[in-house]
């Protein structure tokens, strides 16, 4: 009797052992997304998470750590059974938007698997209608709550725009001109800023303003976006990315 006793007492204890601690995991779990979002309804009635914007920008800053140092992951999620999972839906943790540049994959800059990240590119990483539409999508219909407008080095659409300031006489198709005089106001604010600077410093100044701008004018062309960025839901920021090293810096616009 004593022992049946001994045995139910074990038991129980066990028990409360267990319950808290699943009640400590989830609470730590859900440290790292959205406390009014942590689930989400995926296809065929799988859940996903929403990370932080805080907790999102720290993995893309540990993801370029890898690789600028050599160490990324033997698979950061590219294999037949990723592929499998992601059928039913996708989950990405961050929003890029950045320049269409071949030699600027983000998710090699940022040692990212498939459905990890939402990408958008174009030439100068610009605003348009069509761009805030996805980011849109993005943001109110799936899990990113981290915004990144992403510039590069040597940017190619950037060093054109300088190029036609100086010599408009230069211009080339209306598509491309097209491209180019879109990025002519980010070019203007970095000259004013220094009246002796040089045609590389220049290009590179430009693209730093290029992607404040566009921060700016997400937030103020998006009504949601902006109200969730006032509440803390969300955030935006800006980054340049180095070629030759590989590191990117992130800034607040």
């Amino acid at each position: 009797m004593r022992r049946s006793n001994l045995t139910v007492f074990f038991i129980v204890i066990a028990g409360l052992g267990l319950v808290v601690f699943g009640a400590l995991y989830f609470r730590h779990q859900k440290d790292d997304i959205d406390p009014e979002n942590a689930a989400l309804s995926g296809k065929d009635g799988h859940t996903v998470v929403v990370i932080q914007p805080e907790k999102a920008l720290e993995m893309l800053k540990a993801g370029n750590r890898r690789y600028v140092t050599g160490s990324r992951m033997k698979d950061p999620g590219v294999s037949t059974d990723t592929r499998k999972i992601l059928l039913k839906g996708q989950a990405p943790f961050a929003t890029i938007l950045s320049c269409s540049d071949s030699r600027f994959p983000p998710e090699v800059f940022f040692d990212a698997g498939l459905g990890q990240l939402f990408v958008i590119r174009n030439a100068g990483n610009q605003f348009s209608v069509d761009v805030l539409g996805s980011i849109e999508y993005a943001s109110l219909h799936s899990t990113p709550r981290l915004i990144v407008v992403m510039g590069h080095q040597a940017c190619g659409a950037v060093t054109g725009a300088v190029k036609f300031i100086r010599q408009p006489e230069s211009g080339e198709t209306p598509a491309l001109n097209s491209v180019v005089c879109n990025l002519i106001p980010a070019v203007l604010i970095a000259g004013k800023k220094d009246v002796n600077i040089t045609e590389e410093k220049l290009i590179e100044e430009a693209t730093r303003e290029n992607v404040r701008l566009v921060c700016r004018s997400i937030l103020q062309s998006s009504e949601p976006l902006r109200k969730m960025a006032a509440s803390g839901k969300l955030k935006i920021i800006g980054a340049y990315a180095d070629l030759e090293s590989g590191k990117i810096e992130f800034f607040l616009p």
